[in-house]
């Protein structure tokens, strides 16, 4: 059934979004209706273009290589937080004050969170999903993990587990990239 597939592979395309924007609400940072829906779009422009990409190149190159590809990516994106976590001062919690970011910030953070969904895409565009409505589907998943993380973030911030969630957050990233990687 095509659409439990769509609605998974959405999903799968924005476990990354969650984590990240949890770390955005752990810090008071904000992201308007805006900026997450310019996130969305970007996110479901990146979808589309690959899994139009894995449809046409689908002949040319393997699954493995896709999933090689983006679970380096992944790793890289995990250890690029845990060193940023580690560097930051254990005081930051004290005093923080509520940041918004700006349009340009979203536009970086769109493409960013985005790489997950060229990976996922180009895998769904070799297995023949329909470009359109699963690109749909990925920017509808965007749009409410960035929302719902930031919240998330917000709440738990205070607790252990909200000290610790970017660091956690950085930690499964690696290993999916190294399960993308090895399986």
């Amino acid at each position: 059934m095509h659409l439990l597939t769509i609605i998974f592979i959405g999903v799968a395309a924005n476990i990354d979004n969650l984590g990240i924007s949890v770390a955005y609400g752990l810090r008071s940072n904000r992201i308007p209706f805006l900026y997450n829906l310019i996130i969305s779009l970007i996110s479901m422009g990146c979808a589309y273009f690959a899994i139009t990409a894995g449809s046409l190149l689908s002949e040319y190159l393997t699954v493995f290589v896709a999933n090689f590809i983006g679970g380096v990516l992944l790793v890289g994106l995990g250890i690029w937080i845990v060193l940023k976590v580690n560097t930051l001062p254990a005081n930051l919690s004290k005093g923080k004050k509520v940041v918004t970011i700006n349009w340009k910030e979203s536009i970086v953070l769109g493409f960013i969170l985005s790489l997950n969904c060229l990976t996922i895409g180009f895998g769904a565009g070799i297995t023949g999903l329909p470009p359109l409505s699963t690109a749909l589907v990925v920017g509808v998943f965007s749009f409410i993990s960035i929302l719902l993380g930031v919240r998330l973030g917000h709440k738990v911030g205070s607790t252990w587990f909200g000290k610790q969630a970017e660091r956690i957050g950085g930690i499964l990233l690696i290993l999916i990239g190294i399960y993308e990687i090895f399986i």
